[in-house]
């Protein structure tokens, strides 16, 4: 058990927790299970981690660049505070879940394990399930993991005694958590993608399954087609708008430039942000432009190893796994749809985010919340895309925005609760600062009634959506065109 133990140690550090490396295992074994000779193979996998790896030196930037403006909003206002990202709520869990629980952070990572192979199972039976996405983002499962951990430990003390049956149960959570939200994501990234044959696997597919059925009832504009960002038509100097790179790089210095301009020289000089006796004009430029640059980084990264997992995966799910559906990072579907929804989004849901916690400051609310970027850019850009293609820009910018207030306050109120808050961190995306907190409560209230409403009515989700069109469900994922043709002939 402990040479078993240690092998799934090594594996979750090395691999699962490096996307790119398990992105190309994916891909390898895709490969291989077509055929393909050894030197196709070969390429596959170097293309596709290369690309992840883009995708993440774009990632990695957009997140350092922000760094001045969220240290200096909590330096220059004193605010002492809990941030809400996937990091901080992972280091928040490990250093408070054995002095709360008297339980080691190792048992999250068995949880990880179990719970990945309930939802292959759960993808294995999807005649049954209905189930078709597997969940194939190992660095925010490990984040996920974490935090339900502390969660359901939280939910759940009359678990606490036996080991065994605590584990069970969280899989069986986690791993229907992550088929039935994956799932969620399928149907409006055929549509956004016209079936480029990926899901999300990140921390918003609840909120993008519910945010894009919101933008097509409510803005998606009874049989007139909703307005998209990229239909306006801009007079005269207002047509360099349209341009996704110089629209990215203004909206950058009108906004983040004024904040670093706030923050002034002397406090950008004393952090190690700005060089003595540089210039502060040209720092914020090229610091708000950068914004630009790391944005155009991710989406080559998304283009080059997107083809190649798709591709692959098919030998996955012909031979191994029936119909089912990778699952991959949000930053993914930056590469699709309007390019400038991604800023756009990015900034309606800071408004967002910025105004909800001035009012949890207002209340004087035990619990202050500190945004990190990773929800505020990744959420709310993610949602603004798909807003866009189903409700036009209106969606774009209101659903984002009530996102950013949903993330601070769903937040706020869970950690609070729980107890995280007082360790620094909380995961704060919108799943989680919306579904969790629902779930979390029905388990503490309920008990064992809880966990089996929680587990029974996420199994339920994708049974209603077969129901709801048993003809095209599948056939989304297996023949998209025919979907479409489909899809057409109901229209006329």
């Amino acid at each position: 058990m402990e040479i078993l133990m240690s092998i799934w140690s090594y594996f979750a550090t090395n691999v699962l927790q490096q996307p790119a490396f398990m992105i190309g295992l994916i891909v390898a074994i895709g490969y291989v299970l077509l055929g393909k000779p050894w030197y196709d193979v070969l390429a596959g996998v170097i293309k596709a981690i290369v690309g992840y790896l883009i995708l993440t030196v774009g990632s990695n930037g957009l997140v350092s660049n922000f760094r001045p403006v969220l240290v200096g909003l909590k330096d220059r206002f004193n605010m002492d505070a809990m941030v809400i990202d996937p990091y901080f709520g992972q280091n928040a869990v490990t250093a408070g879940v054995e002095e709360v629980f008297g339980k080691g952070f190792g048992n999250a990572m068995i949880l990880l394990l179990i719970a990945f192979i309930v939802n292959i199972l759960l993808v294995r039976f999807s005649k049954y399930t209905k189930l078709r996405a597997l969940f194939t983002t190992g660095h925010v499962q490990v984040q996920q993991a974490a935090t339900a951990y502390w969660l359901i430990l939280f939910a759940c003390p009359f678990l606490l005694t036996n080991d065994v049956t605590l584990i069970i149960v969280m899989a069986l959570v986690l791993g229907a958590f992550w088929a039935v939200g994956a799932n969620m994501t399928i149907k409006p990234c055929q549509e956004l993608t016209d079936g480029a044959g990926f899901c999300l696997a990140h921390q918003q597919n609840f909120g993008i399954a519910f945010n894009t059925w919101l933008a097509e009832k409510l803005f998606g504009g009874k049989g007139k087609k909703a307005k998209k960002i990229d239909d306006i038509e801009l007079p005269g100097f207002m047509s360099i708008f349209n341009e996704n790179m110089v629209c990215t790089s203004i909206l950058m210095l009108i906004f983040f430039g004024a904040i670093l301009v706030i923050l002034g020289r002397d406090y950008l000089t004393e952090q190690g942000f700005l060089a003595e006796g540089a210039s502060m004009v040209f720092y914020v430029i090229q610091t708000c432009l950068y914004f630009a640059v790391y944005l155009a980084i991710l989406q080559l990264g998304v283009r080059t190893f997107v083809t190649e997992l798709t591709a692959s995966f098919q030998g996955i799910a012909d031979k191994l796994l029936p119909g089912s559906v990778p699952g991959v990072d949000c930053a993914v579907i930056f590469g699709f749809g309007s390019a400038n929804a991604v800023p756009l989004g990015f900034l309606a849901g800071f408004v967002g985010q910025i105004i909800a916690i001035a009012i949890l400051i207002v209340l004087k609310s035990p619990v202050l919340v500190i945004c990190g970027f990773v929800p505020v850019f990744f959420d709310n850009a993610t949602i603004a895309v798909f807003a866009n293609e189903k409700g036009g820009i209106k969606a774009a910018l209101i659903l984002p925005f009530i996102s950013g207030l949903c993330q601070v306050f769903g937040s706020a109120l869970i950690a609070g609760w729980v107890g995280l808050a007082a360790y620094g961190g909380y995961l704060g995306m919108w799943d989680w600062a919306v579904v969790w907190p629902v779930m979390t409560g029905l388990m503490k209230f309920l008990s064992y009634a809880g966990i089996a409403i929680v587990v029974i009515g996420l199994l339920a989700i994708p049974q209603i959506q077969y129901r709801l069109d048993k003809e095209g469900y599948f056939k989304m994922t297996e023949d998209y065109e025919a979907y479409k043709e489909l899809k057409a002939s109901r229209v006329k």
